[in-house]
């Protein structure tokens, strides 16, 4: 089978800088927008085609969902003989359980519809929860940027650093990290009062003096990182702060939240397009040749081991 990529228009450049890195381009692909916001997407050339189809699910996520859907079932309508939904960011992950009795569960509704429209396989980069695998009904291949993300950090850490969970959450995470960088680890206990509002209480770990890492999956509003800013800086760690999360979502407030002189890096990579007028101190790592080796590995049935998520 021919190896296809096609992209979606949710990160036209992720897309196309994975198909350079495979020494291909996209395929032809359309998306019509109606007056009343109907999507129309037409996708050619993938009749017979493995088709690895690129298209994360961040903000506006409901219309990137939907288009998403849409190209999927183009695709398999148009003839492809294997599909795969590359989805770098998956919307909905959040959603992965029942808070209160009538609460929807976000995650499967969105994973269920996937294999509906024709997906075979599922492609994520650092999902909110590893329970995706476990609700989804095609495989799921959960790859990880860690390693691509710690290399950056280690040109930044210095000796006394320390890397920093900013809820119980992330800790396996930042145990993954402090792995590769070989430094300590501490746990900031927080508690949410809204989706938008997060107090950080206490904190397990000495960062006296230390260079404080920050490390997440993601980062929406930045109300948890800038709990956790605030609170190792209160116990004394060394400003500024260094900050690192796979998503970069940057929503609401988040730029006001996590701009001025506390944060010296905020890394994260390009799973989603990132404004290059922003005022936070960005530096992008790029994801396409993570996902270039994973769609090429998967293109000749091999085994992806150490791009995965190991927990």
């Amino acid at each position: 089978m021919t190896l296809r990529i096609v992209a979606g228009t949710a990160n036209q450049a992720l897309a196309r800088a994975v198909a350079a890195g495979l020494y291909t381009e996209p395929v032809s692909s359309v998306v019509e927008r109606f007056p009343d916001s109907e999507l129309r997407p037409v996708v050619d050339g993938v009749r017979g085609a493995d088709v690895y189809l690129v298209q994360p699910t961040g903000p506006p996520v409901n219309e990137h969902v939907m288009e998403l859907l849409l190209l999927l079932d183009g695709c398999r309508r148009a003839g492809a003989a294997r599909i795969t939904a590359v989805v770098p960011y998956f919307g909905y992950a959040r959603q992965d359980r029942r808070g209160r009795a009538g609460e929807a569960i976000g995650m499967r509704v969105v994973a269920d519809a996937l294999a509906s429209a024709g997906a075979q396989r599922l492609v994520v980069v650092d999902p909110h929860t590893v329970a995706l695998e476990a609700v989804c009904a095609v495989p799921v291949e959960m790859l990880t940027a860690v390693p691509v993300l710690a290399g950056a950090l280690a040109e930044r850490a210095r000796g006394d650093a320390i890397v920093v969970a900013p809820d119980l959450g992330a800790v396996k995470l930042a145990e993954r990290y402090a792995a590769l960088l070989s430094l300590p680890v501490a746990l900031v206990r927080k508690t949410r009062l809204t989706g938008t509002s997060v107090v950080a209480g206490k904190l397990v770990g000495d960062v006296v003096g230390r260079q404080a890492i920050v490390v997440d999956d993601m980062i929406s509003t930045g109300g948890t990182i800038e709990a956790a800013v605030e609170l190792l800086l209160e116990d004394g760690a060394a400003p500024p702060v260094v900050v690192a999360a796979t998503h970069g979502l940057f929503v609401e407030a988040a730029a006001k939240r996590l701009g001025g002189s506390r944060i010296q890096s905020l890394l994260v990579t390009d799973s989603l397009p990132q404004d290059a007028s922003s005022a936070l101190p960005l530096q992008i790592c790029s994801t396409a040749p993570l996902l270039a080796d994973a769609i090429a590995r998967l293109h000749r049935d091999e085994p992806l081991g150490d791009l995965l998520i190991h927990t």
